[in-house]
């Protein structure tokens, strides 16, 4: 590098360049459409028309700043302007000089760019017997590579065998051969000519290596080319030799085909199947293309057409195998009896769309595996829980990488039959994203009319669904696609009652356990009042799973007593056990305290996990008439809540409430349990009478449980999730019910067992709940 006396400084008008380096001595063309730009080529026209230009590090970037910039450009003259249609100019110009860029500044349109130039050292460009050596070195690496690559350049050839500069010939090289702006750049910062010489003899050199490397490559791809095109030629040559003397087919060929002739596929698919076979005969074994067409052959002729499990019907094994399996759900079974009944007298009955809907742990899974059992079928299912691509519905394109068939062909092709029991369990839970909606792609399997020509994008062909016993399953039918469920039959699987949970723990999930655990029935007895005293304190769910969980643990600490004491042969548990074994009670009978209190009642709620009690609280306190919500409460239920605020200052002239105590008191709704979310409109009741009993004082009966929605008139409105709400407040040991009269009908599926123990008044108006509520002297008496 030469000394900063060597340097002048300048100030000239800024041209920054994408993906070009000018170098001194060189004669380029360049197109200019930046506002900035074609400022400062106005500029430098106007003076001597001198203009510094230097390479944007990204050529991305359309306002570039000095750190945007590499350090080093050149001094060019312009020396020809030519105007383009496209608003754009055209520049031819001339380079002069390095320079290395100090500062950038904004001179209004233009930038301006403070420079120190680099004087010519002619002392350095005298060729010495070094440079001479460097320099023939440079041009017989720059003919070569000329050469490899196939350039037409015989004048540059020329004008480098005849340049004596040290200095111009490696910028003529980096400038004309060089491909990489770096590489040129690198050159152009050097301002020594020695350490330039040497830095483009090493560059030319690692070009030549690379190009020469380049074909090496570019050869070897051609062989494999030529060897494959070749390969094919031979087959086809031994095709058509074995076609003249009627000699059999490649084995694998021949495999197939016969397997294509014992298959049952029907037309469209044999054709689709043939079709690949043919092109797998034409296709070389090392082409990518002769593995899809070979996965595609097999998957094809692994599916299971045509292949069913016929029996006869026989509703009395039907009955035992449903009774055997499960206690209660009379409902459930009688529609499955009642659709096989139909089923064996109609051999043209379409199957249905069985959606089982109900909290988990109800049984609703098992309830498709007896089912399948019942039918002598094989069962079948698929999870849809976080489903959120249509493609895992009908599959990939085979010609994707990686393709293969939706989960519905996935699944008949690995039970091998086309008529299973087909549980696609969690159907609520689907989700969909910019993917696709896996419902609409459901909407076709799921159809009668539809599934017999289901369409699997890997498959290209239809197969038939239509004797595919499908059965779905959710906790709620709200989040459902609304078609989706249209096309499904609903069958209510609801909670179970205490004496059934009883009844099931004693037949199944007991006896499970202890073949689980190696335990024998003797070694481990638990009575049924145990049984209801473990559901009733440690257990708090629709279904059954919690309770076959404790009765596990229950198990495991027997298993371990009995292993520790030989001696002893038998476990008995008795309730005084429970604590022992399980610890104090997770669960209080009573949601709340058994004295009568202000603002306080107990509303029902239902929930995907069932039925709950649900307490709902009330307070007025010095304010200005505001109306506090929490809780988690949804729009819909705090909208109930402002329209219980109405309906209690409608009718607090008749309490001998004042008019103003709604304008100078606040009035806060709490729900417990505040992390839960709630919503719904069935807690109208039980808002206005806790409101009403917090703005008059009077307390509210603890042992009452009520539901309903209410209209700004006082009436109330008709709800659903009456079974479960009952169930809930009955395992709650709440016995005084308030319900809607026109939910009278609903108590028809309660169990008359249960119904007996339950105190339900049916109301029609708001004002009849809190009588009944507020009042101390009224006693509640069965009205149904």
């Amino acid at each position: 590098m030469s000394s900063n006396n060597d340097r002048e400084m300048h100030n000239l008008p800024l041209l920054p360049l994408r993906g070009v380096v000018i170098f001194p001595g060189s004669v380029t063309t360049l197109d200019v459409g930046r506002e900035k730009s074609m400022a400062a080529v106005e500029e430098a026209v106007k003076g001597d028309r001198r203009i510094f230009v230097a390479a944007q590090r990204d050529s991305m970037v359309d306002a570039p700043d000095i750190a945007d910039l590499y350090s080093v450009g050149t001094v060019v003259t312009i020396r020809q302007i030519m105007p383009l249609p496209d608003q754009t100019v055209r520049l031819m110009v001339q380079g002069e000089l390095r320079a290395i860029l100090v500062s950038v500044r904004e001179r209004g349109a233009y930038q301006e760019a403070e420079i120190a130039a680099q004087d010519v050292n002619l002392a350095q460009e005298v060729a010495t017997a070094e440079s001479r050596a460097y320099m023939r070195t440079i041009v017989s690496f720059a003919s070569q590579l000329i050469k490899e690559r196939s350039l037409n350049m015989p004048e540059f050839v020329q004008a480098i065998e005849g340049e004596r500069m040290p200095g111009t010939l490696c910028d003529s090289v980096a400038g004309n051969l060089f491909t990489a702006i770096e590489d040129k750049q690198q050159v152009l910062e050097c301002f020594d000519v020695n350490l330039r010489l040497e830095l483009t003899a090493q560059m030319i050199g690692r070009e030549l290596s690379v190009c020469r490397l380049e074909e090496r490559i570019q050869q070897r791809v051609r062989e494999a080319m030529d060897r494959a095109n070749h390969e094919y030629y031979l087959r086809e040559q031994i095709h058509a030799i074995q076609d003249e003397l009627g000699e059999d087919e490649d084995e694998e060929i021949a495999a197939y085909r016969k397997q294509l002739k014992e298959s049952k596929m029907p037309d469209e698919a044999r054709d689709k199947v043939e079709r690949e076979i043919r092109r797998l005969a034409r296709t070389a074994a090392q082409s990518p293309e002769s593995s899809v067409s070979q996965n595609y052959i097999e998957y094809m002729l692994e599916l299971p057409w045509g292949v069913k499990q016929e029996s006869e019907i026989d509703l009395a094994r039907a009955r035992k195998v449903l009774e055997e399996d499960h206690y209660g759900l009379k409902e459930v079974k009688d529609r499955l009896l009642e659709y096989l009944a139909v089923r064996k007298s109609s051999e043209q009955l379409k199957s249905p769309i069985i959606c089982l809907v109900g909290p988990p742990g109800v049984g609703k899974t098992s309830i498709a595996k007896s089912i399948a059992r019942a039918l002598n079928r094989k069962f079948t299912q698929m999870s849809l829980g976080g489903v959120h691509d249509e493609a895992e519905i009908r599959g990939h394109r085979k010609t994707y990488v990686g393709a293969m068939p939706g989960r519905i062909i996935s699944s008949i092709q690995r039970c091998g039959s086309m008529n299973p029991v087909f549980l696609l369990d969690e159907i609520d839970k689907i989700a969909h994203d910019m993917r696709g909606d896996p419902a609409a792609a459901l909407l076709e399997a799921l159809d009668p009319q539809q599934n017999r020509d289901f369409k699997d994008h890997y498959l290209e062909a239809p197969f038939d669904l239509s004797d595919v016993l499908f059965i779905t399953t959710a906790n709620s039918t709200e989040p459902i696609d609304r078609a989706l469920l249209d096309r499904m039959e609903v069958i209510e699987v609801s909670s179970y009652t205490q004496e059934e949970k009883v009844k099931i723990a004693r037949r199944y999930l007991l006896p499970r356990q202890l073949e689980a655990h190696g335990l024998k029935r003797g070694q481990l007895r638990v009575t049924e009042h145990t049984i209801a005293d473990l559901i009733d304190g440690y257990t708090r769910e629709a279904g059954v799973r919690t309770l076959e969980r404790t009765i596990e643990k229950l198990c495991r600490k027997a298993a371990l007593n009995l292993l520790e004491n030989p001696e002893r042969k038998l476990v008995s548990l008795r309730t005084a056990d429970l604590k022992t074994y399980l610890g104090p009670q997770r669960y209080l009978r009573q949601p709340v305290a058994g004295k009568m209190k202000v603002g306080v009642v107990n509303g029902l709620a239902w929930t995907s996990v069932g039925g709950e009690v649900m307490p709902v609280e009330a307070l007025a306190l010095n304010g200005k008439g505001a109306l506090e919500i929490t809780g988690k409460l949804g729009e819909v239920m705090q909208e109930s809540a402002k329209l219980a605020k109405s309906i209690v200052r409608a009718r607090t002239s008749e309490q001998g409430v004042d008019e103003s105590f709604f304008e100078k008191h606040d009035l806060h709704i709490h729900v417990p349990e505040g992390a839960v979310p709630k919503d719904g409109p069935s807690a109208g009741v039980a808002l206005s009478c806790a409101l009403m009993s917090a703005v008059t004082g009077i307390p509210a009966r603890c042992d009452v449980a009520m539901t309903g929605e209410v209209t700004l008139h006082g009436e109330v409105l008709p709800i659903g999730g009456v079974r479960e709400k009952l169930l809930a407040a009955y395992r709650m040991g709440v016995t005084n019910i308030l319900l809607p009269r026109e939910n009278e009908k609903d108590l028809e599926e309660i169990d008359p067992e249960i119904l007996q123990k339950l105190d339900v008044k049916l109301i029609s108006t708001v004002d009849e709940a809190m009588k009944l509520v507020l009042s101390k002297e009224t006693k509640m008496r069965l009205a149904i």
